[in-house]
């Protein structure tokens, strides 16, 4: 009898292989091929499976998302009331739901890598940009609402403008990401960890 194979399960051990492939070779240089010899399968089981190296890709970037959206959403339910908890916590429960964007581990760093590689090829290609708008708003929707929950419990100094802040949380995630994978050397992921948590301190109220 045939094998049978979950189409889910090797949709996604293809584009776990091509993440790999784009870390290592950057999304210029991976081909459906590459993807195809990473996962250990010939280009026709791949072609079922994708029939063009921009589906591919698209769908590998969806995933992506997918992925990274999930965990963040399912920490913010883990949160919760945070003003139950002391403002230390908070701060604290609120950078480290931000550190899943920042680059401090080898699966945070494949994805960051990942998506800047995306994000610059969207500059250029249309094929992309939809989904590239699409995490940028999704971020910024998640840093405005973690801020508003602080503002709620009354963690952050009055009269903040929590849309320029929003803004500004999204400037330092974005440069931690990219310093990050570009400079690991440079930038070491506990001092990534340190710049977000003492940003955030910098907002709460004194006291």
């Amino acid at each position: 009898m045939p094998k049978h194979v979950d189409p889910d399960a090797r949709r996604q051990q293809v584009v776990d292989a091509l993440f790999r492939v784009v870390v290592r070779e950057g999304l210029h240089r991976t081909s459906l091929r590459g993807v195809a010899d990473e996962a250990q399968l010939n280009i026709g089981s791949l072609r079922h499976y994708f029939a063009s190296q921009q589906e591919l890709m698209r769908f590998a970037m969806q995933s992506m998302i997918d992925r990274v959206g999930g965990r963040l959403l399912e920490r913010v339910e883990q949160i919760g009331d945070l003003g139950r908890r002391p403002r230390p916590e908070q701060l604290r429960l609120a950078a480290e739901l931000l550190a899943e964007l920042l680059p401090l581990d080898e699966r945070r760093r494949t994805e960051v890598a990942v998506f800047l590689d995306f994000n610059a090829a969207a500059r250029t290609d249309p094929a992309f940009g939809d989904l590239a708008r699409k995490v940028a708003e999704g971020t910024r929707w998640l840093l405005r609402r973690i801020l508003a929950r602080l503002d709620a419990a009354g963690s952050l100094r009055p009269g903040l403008d929590l849309d320029i802040e929003a803004e500004r949380l999204a400037a330092l995630v974005d440069g931690l990401g990219l310093s990050g994978v570009l400079h690991p050397d440079l930038l070491p992921p506990q001092t990534s960890l340190d710049v977000l948590r003492t940003h955030l301190e910098g907002l709460a109220l004194a006291g």
